[in-house]
């Protein structure tokens, strides 16, 4: 008998504690952040604030507006940190969403209603997701309904990729003010990152700001984005630096492995007739 309930206990023991951490995996801290004033913006966040079982979204509003940025959809990593913390959560979603009507060549007039999601680890403020959602149709009240139709299947994407990161940045040495003896990097040729397609659908002016590691012989042994943008303007900016070479820093006569940040400024330029 007392093996019995001795068995009986640990196998209790042994299903909580999986429960346990089942639901630690899924109760993270998150908050929902919409920073838009329009219907859209407003349905989708208070949907998505419920199925998240987010942070109070009063709150949540009251902590975000009292943190300063310079583009709420073109943090930097330090101004994302900064969010986080001050609102007191572990990741947080920024939501981006309207519509807008659209003229084609190749059809009638439509309207397109969107949902951009970027969803933002608080610890290290990276970019871990980022989605458009958009849908079309002649008649706005539709296009819209399709896009709240869709946030069941945004709730569980979230869900999929709130993993914590595993993220260990190397020591290094970075760029030195004023040194002398020291011989800065060069790329041997510049390549530009293509503005996206979908960036300039939508009219998107950012910054990209990227860090590279370069080793002893001008090699790229890591990168990370520190500003980011969404839209592909990040995997532009990432694809295009991975395919430049290098002439290694030097100083003192000898090469050395180095940090350094790189700079990239998007905007659409509209053509004149």
């Amino acid at each position: 008998m007392k093996l019995l309930c001795f068995i009986i206990s640990k196998l209790v023991f042994g299903i909580w504690f999986l429960g346990f951490n089942f639901q630690s995996v899924f109760s993270q801290k998150i908050a929902v952040i919409s920073p838009q004033n329009n219907s859209v913006s407003e349905n989708i966040s208070s949907q998505l604030s419920t199925k998240l079982n987010s942070l109070d979204s009063d709150l949540v509003a009251n902590a975000f507006r009292s943190t300063t940025y310079e583009n709420i959809f073109n943090l930097s990593n330090s101004e994302a940190k900064l969010i986080g913390e001050t609102i007191g959560c572990e990741f947080f979603v920024i939501l981006k969403a309207d519509n807008y009507k659209r003229s084609s060549f190749t059809k009638n007039n439509y309207f397109e209603s969107f949902a951009a999601i970027y969803l933002v680890n608080s610890r290290t403020g990276h970019l871990i997701y980022w989605k458009l959602y958009n849908f079309e149709d002649a008649k706005i009240e539709i296009s819209n309904e399709k896009l709240f139709a869709a946030v069941n299947t945004i709730v569980i994407e979230i869900k999929d990729n709130l993993k914590s990161e595993k993220f260990d940045k190397p020591i290094i040495e970075e760029l030195p003010e004023d040194d002398k003896n020291y011989r800065s990097p060069l790329p041997f040729k510049r390549i530009k990152p293509f503005y996206t397609e979908v960036a300039s659908l939508f009219l998107v002016s950012a910054t990209v700001d990227i860090e590279i590691d370069l080793d002893e012989k001008g090699k790229i042994t890591r990168t990370e984005i520190v500003r980011w943008a969404g839209f592909g303007l990040d995997e532009s900016v990432t694809e295009t630096v991975k395919k430049m070479n290098w002439r290694p820093a030097m100083k003192n006569g000898k090469t050395l492995p180095i940090r350094v940040l790189l700079r990239y400024n998007f905007k659409k330029i509209e053509k004149n007739e």
